[in-house]
C-alpha cells in the first residue's frame, strides 16, 4: 500500500490542494442543497393561501420532504462507491435542481407534494459530504473535518428561514402579486444548486490521487483507508 496522501491538516484559507478544495466545495454544497431543501418552509403560509392548502394537507408536505430523504440516503452510499463522491454530488445537484424549480409550477395540493418529495432526495447530500472529507482527510483531523463541513452546511436550512422571505418581498416589491412571487422565488435555491454543480464538477476530485474513473482505467491503487472506499481500488491493491 502506498503512503497516504491524505491531509493531515485543515488550511482553512488555501485552495490549493484537492483536500482543501473538496473541504470548501462539500460545505457549500451541503449549505445550497439544505437552503433548497427548507426554501418552501418559511413561504408556506403564502403558499397555503395560494394553492388552498388545509392544516392536514400542510402537514402531510412536511413529513413528504423528510421520507424522501430516508430513502435517498441509503442509495447514495452506493452510488459514492461505485461513481465517487464528485460525479454522485454533481448529479445530485443538478438533478435536485429540478423539483426545486419544478414545484413553482405547483397548481394544487397534489403536484406540490410530488414535487416536495422529490425535493426531500437533496437531503442525501449529507451522505456524500461524509464520504468526500472521509477519504480526503488523515484519521487525525477528519473528525474535525467531518463536524466542520456538516455543521457550516446544516447552517443553509437555518439560513433560508431568512433568506427566503426577504427574496419574496423582494419579488413582490416589482409589483408581482404573492401568489407568482414565491413562485419566482424558487429560482434563487435552484439556479445556487446549478451554479454548485458546476463548480463541483469542475474543482473537485474523488480521492487524493485523483478519480475513481480514471483511476479504474490505468489501475492505480488509491491510499484511501476509509472503508467507505470503491472495491475497485481493494481489487487494484491485489493485483498489484
Amino acid at each position: 500500500m502506498p503512503p497516504s496522501n491524505k491531509a493531515t491538516r485543515i488550511n482553512l484559507f488555501s485552495l490549493r490542494t484537492p483536500q482543501m478544495r473538496a473541504f470548501h466545495l462539500t460545505w457549500i454544497a451541503f449549505f445550497v442543497c439544505f437552503f433548497a431543501w427548507f426554501a418552501t418552509a418559511p413561504l408556506m403560509p403564502v403558499i397555503a393561501g395560494d394553492l388552498k392548502l388545509t392544516n392536514d394537507e400542510v402537514y402531510s408536505i412536511g413529513i413528504a420532504g423528510v421520507f424522501a430523504t430516508v430513502l435517498a440516503r441509503f442509495a447514495i452510499g452506493p452510488l459514492c462507491d461505485k461513481y465517487g463522491p464528485r460525479l454522485a454530488y454533481t448529479a445530485l445537484l443538478a438533478f435536485g435542481a429540478l423539483p426545486v424549480i419544478g414545484v413553482a409550477f405547483a397548481w394544487d395540493y397534489t403536484s406540490f407534494l410530488m414535487f416536495r418529495l422529490l425535493i426531500g432526495i437533496i437531503g442525501a447530500s449529507f451522505v456524500i459530504t461524509q464520504f468526500h472529507t472521509s477519504v480526503m482527510f488523515a484519521p487525525n483531523v477528519v473528525g474535525t473535518a467531518n463536524a466542520t463541513v456538516g455543521g457550516w452546511g446544516n447552517a443553509g436550512g437555518g439560513v433560508t428561514q431568512s433568506v427566503m422571505p426577504v427574496v419574496l418581498a423582494g419579488v413582490a416589491a416589482w409589483g408581482f402579486s404573492m401568489g407568482l412571487a414565491w413562485r419566482y422565488a424558487q429560482v434563487l435555491p435552484a439556479v445556487l444548486m446549478l451554479i454548485t454543480a458546476g463548480l463541483y464538477w469542475k474543482y473537485t476530485q474523488d480521492t487524493p490521487e485523483g478519480n475513481f474513473a480514471d483511476m479504474r482505467r490505468l489501475g492505480i491503487s488509491s491510499s484511501c483507508s476509509s472503508p467507505l472506499r470503491s472495491e475497485v481500488f481493494g481489487a487494484a491493491s491485489e493485483a498489484a
